[in-house]
């Protein structure tokens, strides 16, 4: 079983937040399972955490076993256009102002549902309101 990770996963562990140690365990539970990836925004958006570099980050994935699937393909940006596009329908519907999430976090779910079984992330809500056959970690 393939599991995608969001930016926040990586984020969490690399800044010691409470929740470092469980998702620390979750990683490692996954890892048996099958194998961890992330797609390439999320490699982008980890290279601007804090305390990291692409040096730091790219020995990270690989002491880890995180593969970075940088080759997203034509399936994946249309999936993602369309949930978008659907989420900024919905904002403008409901009355609230030009659409507040980025098209990254787009990218990262459709990635996760096409070319993952699950998505590992801190904000479930999010991606099951928007992806809604995708099995949320």
């Amino acid at each position: 079983m393939r599991t995608a990770l969001d930016t926040n996963i990586l984020s969490a562990l690399w800044s010691n937040e409470p929740t470092a140690r469980d998702i620390s365990a979750s990683l490692d539970e996954a890892r048996a399972q099958g194998g961890l990836v992330i797609c390439a925004p999320v490699f982008a958006e980890s290279i601007a955490h804090p305390s990291m570099t692409q040096d730091v980050v790219e020995r990270f994935l690989r002491e880890t076993g995180i593969a970075v699937d940088f080759n997203l393909g034509e399936a994946v940006w249309r999936q993602a256009a369309t949930s978008f596009a659907a989420y900024a329908d919905r904002r403008r519907r409901s009355g609230g102002d030009s659409p507040k999430r980025l098209l990254g976090d787009f990218v990262i779910g459709a990635h996760a549902l096409l070319r993952a079984d699950r998505l590992m992330t801190l904000q479930a809500r999010r991606y099951s309101r928007d992806f809604p056959s995708l099995r949320i970690v």
